[in-house]
């Protein structure tokens, strides 16, 4: 039998109040916790927090707190990243991001979802779904990157945008829901 944390990573409806998850997400608030009181200048102590909290990331990930996530282990995080202010990853499953890709502040990508169908709702299931960013992508501030969605390299999303659909590299898209405005060189 699959445990929750099985379920959860394979898309299956799980219970997020699981003692291994749960134990899990508070493991993972201590240490942004530390990392979101942590000073610039406390370089060394940033780096090493960043390693244990998000062991899938590139030694040059930049962050300015605060940041938040529900795991950390479910992020893939490529070179020269940056998440500017008050970013929040819902990392329920896994969430790739391509290097040189860009965050403006407020940035909200969601993995989480739930059943559409009220009694499921009710059972307090949830599951999840990817979400895939590629390089050299520029992510305005205020946007939500809904569950499922790839946007391909080199887009640029519009700051307030809502994607609930992939976005194809090499364009700009923007809007509530986010749409292909035009093609970039």
């Amino acid at each position: 039998m699959k445990t929750e944390k099985e379920k959860m990573l394979s898309g299956e409806l799980y219970n997020p109040l699981d003692a291994q998850l749960s134990e899990e997400r508070l493991r993972a608030r201590f240490l942004l916790k530390e990392l979101n009181d942590a000073s610039e200048d406390q370089k060394e102590e940033r780096a090493r927090l960043l390693k244990e909290l998000m062991p899938h990331a590139a030694a040059d990930l930049w962050i300015q707190p605060p940041f938040y996530c529900d795991y950390g282990t479910n992020l893939h995080i490529g070179e020269k990243v940056f998440f500017n202010f008050n970013c929040v990853v819902l990392d329920v499953m896994q969430v790739n991001i391509g290097s040189r890709t860009l965050f403006g502040p407020n940035v909200q990508i969601y993995t989480a979802t739930h059943p559409l169908n009220h009694q499921e709702r009710a059972s307090g299931l949830e599951f999840a779904k990817p979400i895939s960013i590629g390089e050299d992508v520029w992510i305005g501030g205020s946007v939500v990157i809904c569950p499922g969605v790839t946007i391909g390299d080199r887009a640029v999303i519009g700051a307030g945008s809502v994607v609930t659909r992939d976005i194809p590299p090499s364009v700009f898209a923007a809007g509530n829901p986010c749409r292909v405005i035009r093609e970039l060189p």
